[in-house]
């Protein structure tokens, strides 16, 4: 069995689940997310946005394949390449840190190490350009923000809460830990991974 893993690029789009192709939940402010609903086209948005993030910030996803069949997928930015996370009331995003926007194992792979290889590569890259931190919405009810990481699983990796909120915490995990999580940390990630469903991760704020 071969794996891999490579940079999301206009290429190799379209490997993404169909419905995660054409979700726009982070890339748009909920106004325009709404306008591109109404038009037919997210998916078209969802290509520019990688297209102009790519051209001006560099490499901000990651695919993973198992014998050429992709097997899950990671994205990531810096806020201001992300208009829905001013929409939180625990914005914003630290300015020395990169936001871990959503990232999904499809289900018949799930724990095989695919989401522990995603992090690490994230993790990887993000250190060679000098970034130092990750943060992410966490989620502590998991009722309706499937594209949100729970808030529990993300304490149980590393992250710590530096905004506390009754529903939306913001938490933030600094790279030189992420480089050096202990095996059954990394295994827990991977479980999570696994559970989230792509219908989970298109539901709204």
């Amino acid at each position: 069995m071969s794996r891999r893993l490579v940079n999301i690029t206009l290429d190799n789009l379209d490997d993404l689940p169909h419905r995660c192709r054409g979700c726009v939940f982070w890339e748009l402010d909920p106004v325009s997310r709404d306008r591109a609903l109404e038009s037919g086209d997210p998916g078209l948005e969802k290509e520019a946005w990688i297209s102009s993030t790519l051209l001006e910030w560099g490499s901000c996803g990651k695919i993973v394949y198992v014998d050429n069949v992709p097997a899950g997928f990671v994205l990531y930015a810096p806020p201001l390449y992300v208009p829905r996370s001013v929409a939180f009331p625990t914005s914003p995003v630290s300015a020395d840190a990169v936001l871990l926007m959503t990232a999904h194992i499809l289900p018949e792979f799930a724990g095989g190490g695919l989401g522990r290889m995603l992090v690490q590569g994230v993790a990887k890259d993000l250190t060679r350009r000098a970034v130092k931190a990750i943060e992410a919405f966490g989620d502590l009810k998991g009722e309706d923000g499937g594209c949100l990481v729970p808030a529990d699983y993300l304490l149980s990796v590393g992250f710590k809460t530096i905004r506390p909120h009754h529903r939306y915490p913001r938490l933030r995990l600094e790279l030189k830990s992420a480089l050096s999580w202990r095996e059954d940390v990394e295994v827990a990630l991977e479980r999570l991974l696994g559970s989230m469903t792509p219908e989970g991760a298109l539901r709204p704020v």
